[in-house]
């Protein structure tokens, strides 16, 4: 069980952090054929990305249900697109799957958003929580004086 830290918390990000939201939607569920493997491929490639610190990947976090989110930290931009885009690695082929076995059919949705995050342009807080959100991705510092309202916490650089 993860430690509680309790106190609030937010995160300090020297560079740009970018944060990548990205998932599916079950929208034919008795098709488990067309959306099995495609909630199959995101776990592999966590567990890809966790075995290389070069990859520029920060960690990640989990939502199960119909439409399915994983809420992913990366050290850059180029970092996700340099990874989505090698061959040799497991997005490339999984995306070529889900386009020859799902493609535009409608058995199951994918989607994805992408931010960059600068110091100075995001606020958090975190209560009562185990290491959570961007806070876990970079680093967690508790809130403060120089940082007790979201105005201050938007505004620290």
């Amino acid at each position: 069980m993860p430690e509680i830290i309790k106190r609030r918390m937010t995160a300090e990000v020297d560079d740009e952090v970018v944060v990548f939201l990205i998932g599916m939607r079950i929208n034919k569920l008795w098709k488990i054929s067309k959306w099995w493997p495609v909630a199959q491929a995101m776990p592999r490639m966590i567990r890809e990305l966790s075995a290389d610190p070069s990859s520029g990947f920060l960690g990640a976090h989990f939502w199960f249900g119909r439409t399915t989110i994983a809420m992913q930290y990366w050290k850059s931009f180029e970092a996700l697109e340099k990874y989505s885009k090698d061959p040799a690695r497991s997005h490339r082929p999984a995306w070529a799957a889900f386009n020859r076995a799902v493609g535009s059919n409608g058995d199951v949705g994918i989607w994805h958003e992408t931010y960059r995050v600068t110091p100075g342009s995001f606020e958090c807080v975190y209560n009562n929580m185990p290491s959570f959100g961007l806070a876990a991705a970079t680093r967690a510092v508790a809130v403060g004086a120089k940082r007790e309202s979201a105005a201050e916490r938007i505004a620290h650089v």
